[in-house]
């Protein structure tokens, strides 16, 4: 799961495995497999790094 904030402030944890795609235009906006879609306050790049992260701490998990 990663961490990201709302344009309302309010924090909320997505499962980072079920994003399909991330835009930003200006506002990012993240598209899941089920088709919800979730505008929030982190770059583009920050989701990317976000994501990143998370798959790297599961696979040290893993080993």
């Amino acid at each position: 799961m990663i961490e990201v904030t709302r344009l309302n402030d309010r924090k909320i944890l997505i499962n980072a495995e079920l994003i399909e795609r991330v835009e930003e235009s200006p506002d990012t906006m993240i598209t899941l497999t089920s088709g919800s879609k979730l505008i929030v306050k982190e770059s583009r790049q920050e989701i990317r790094d976000l994501v990143v992260s998370y798959k790297k701490e599961i696979l040290c998990r893993e080993l």
